[in-house]
């Protein structure tokens, strides 16, 4: 992870990382035929996984575009991923949990999937090792999809509209791989780097963060938030235990690992866009940035597994108020409208 600061200076030498930040964003461009990442790793920033059988084009992007936003992948052709992650709010939902198929609630609150293609592995509970194997779960889960990759590419094949897309994508008719590939393809293109937070820290443009801001920064890291919330994505990308539930409904981590010392235990969301992705935590039952404030302010409730960094502190109006204002400032609303990732 990147080293990072309240230190102005120090973020201007990342000026740099902005190629890196940016590239995947073009990849959507009609005009363009072949894309590639960055041959070389900036230091400390993790490079985007991106298997070589699935190297980004611009027919895998269009084709996996297409892809998410179309109810097909659904077994009542209702729902589609882009019906629960929604551009508007990150990619994200604005509610506790997602309605699927035949109008079944869902069990979890929806993540962004902004920067996804950064994350070592994917699923609350870390389950899913890649972006290509996670949209399995969706289309075989009773409560999203419920549908089977038969199913889907059945109504492919019927399509010539998917047939031509997957031959100029992948070289061969729609099956399941063209599906995962070009999903996960789209995906990689999610990409939210154009916050106040990066212009003033990685861009070195002095004026775009506003002083309260700054100082929410500070308390932000003088409170230890950094300790989970690190990185360029604010997050750790590992698993913690919050105290949110004394005995947990979901017992997250735990579900794949069967480890009692797992129980509780969730992956650190990314904090970028958070104004925009409420409600919070695994469930969706925190519906404003206050009542998460207060919960980690009260250090959580007792649990065995709780993180040792869930430890209570004082905060007045003035000190709330300013890191609320910093975390506005990872806002990024290009990302929110562009429309290259959108429906259209």
């Amino acid at each position: 992870m990147i080293p990072l600061d309240s230190d102005r200076n120090q973020g201007r030498h990342l000026f740099w990382l902005s190629s890196l930040f940016l590239l995947p964003l073009i990849v959507a461009c009609r005009d363009l035929d072949e894309f590639a990442m960055v041959s070389e790793t900036p230091q400390g920033f993790p490079a985007m996984r991106i298997p070589a059988e699935n190297a980004l084009t611009q027919e895998r992007v269009a084709l996996g575009r297409k892809l998410f936003y179309d109810p097909v992948l659904s077994r009542d052709s209702s729902v589609s991923c882009g019906s629960c992650h929604r551009q508007e709010f990150a990619f994200a939902l604005d509610k506790p949990v997602a309605v699927g198929a035949e109008g079944r609630s869902g069990v979890r609150n929806v993540p962004t999937l902004g920067n996804i293609g950064w994350h070592p592995y994917l699923m609350r509970e870390g389950g899913v090792p890649t972006l290509e194997q996670q949209v399995a779960v969706p289309v075989q889960e009773a409560h999203e999809f419920d549908f089977s990759f038969p199913g889907i590419i059945a109504r492919l094949k019927a399509s010539p509209e998917y047939v031509e897309l997957c031959r100029k994508a992948y070289g061969r008719e729609p099956d399941a791989f063209c599906v995962t590939r070009a999903l996960a393809a789209f995906q990689r293109t999610l990409v939210s780097a154009g916050s106040d937070w990066d212009r003033y820290f990685l861009l070195g443009q002095p004026g775009t963060m506003s002083p309260e801001a700054l100082r929410g920064w500070r308390i932000f890291q003088d409170l230890g938030c950094r300790s989970c919330h690190s990185g360029f994505d604010f997050t750790d990308y590992r698993f913690h235990n919050i105290g949110l539930y004394t005995n947990y409904a979901d017992p997250g981590r735990f579900r794949l690992t069967g480890d009692a010392g797992d129980m509780g235990k969730f992956k650190t969301p990314s904090l970028r866009n958070v104004i925009h992705t409420a409600p919070y935590m695994h469930d969706g039952s925190m519906t404003t940035l206050d009542e998460v404030i207060d919960h980690f302010s009260r250090g959580g409730y007792p649990h065995p597994n709780r993180s040792e960094s869930m430890v209570p502190f004082q905060i007045g109006p003035s000190e709330r108020a300013a890191l609320k204002a910093f975390l506005g400032s990872l806002s990024d609303p290009a990302f929110l409208e562009d429309p290259r990732l959108s429906s259209q």
